[in-house]
């Protein structure tokens, strides 16, 4: 679905992921299950896209359904994969960049069984990410620093649509918008700092990791 001009969500895919055109290629933020690739792939072609057309893949987080699907997005594509350090290295390790921190034993039971389920391929990043970088994506895509939901997690902005792609730092409702917060929150501090400084940056539509596409974000934010 096109949100706006060569800004595109791909539906139906846990953990959404975004995929951004440029004349000189593709961009694609956050890569979904094991398995999404076949969707994402599906769908570019539908817009008349070959597999090797992608070049970029922008990692908000190292969290298992926005990594699942790399490595064979990899695979088929060549795409150089981006992510900040501390995710990158949560990427090369292959596994989240934070311990779960479930407060009843029987949810811990669960995630940990979760966890040896899932478990994401290991994967390097090329390219490193840094608080207020510009990439050469959409005439200049910002990127921001906002840990909390993980310690190394990252945000992109481009400002000429004035867009924020918030990866979990930020989740859409049917109600407006929420900080991430509970169990898989490694410090909520820094995740309501992180809120706040989205908040501010001036954002109209918000594309969130979960959650649908919220077009008019004025005044949706969380505001405490």
């Amino acid at each position: 679905m096109e949100i706006f001009p060569n800004v595109h969500h791909i539906p139906n895919i846990v953990a959404n992921p975004y995929l951004l055109i440029d004349p000189d290629g593709l961009t694609l933020i956050d890569a979904g299950l094991p398995g999404s690739h076949r969707k994402i792939l599906r769908y570019m072609a539908r817009l008349g896209y070959v597999p090797k057309e992608l070049k970029r893949i922008l990692i908000t987080h190292a969290d298992f359904d926005h990594v699942g699907g790399l490595a064979a997005l990899k695979s088929a594509t060549g795409a150089r994969i981006f992510a900040s350090p501390v995710e990158a290295q949560a990427m090369a390790e292959g596994h989240a960049s934070r311990p779960l921190k479930p407060r009843r034993r029987i949810t811990k039971v669960l995630f940990d069984q979760m966890a040896g389920l899932f478990k994401p391929t290991i994967v390097p990043a090329e390219e490193l990410l840094s608080d207020g970088q510009t990439l050469p994506v959409l005439g200049g895509l910002r990127v921001l620093a906002t840990p909390g939901h993980t310690p190394g997690h990252v945000s992109f902005f481009f400002p000429s649509g004035a867009i924020l792609f918030c990866g979990d730092s930020i989740v859409s409702e049917e109600t407006g918008l929420r900080g991430s917060r509970g169990a898989n929150n490694w410090d909520q501090i820094k995740s309501d700092e992180s809120v706040r400084k989205q908040a501010a940056i001036g954002a109209r539509i918000v594309c969130s990791g979960h959650g649908p596409v919220v077009m008019d974000a004025d005044g949706k934010f969380p505001q405490d």
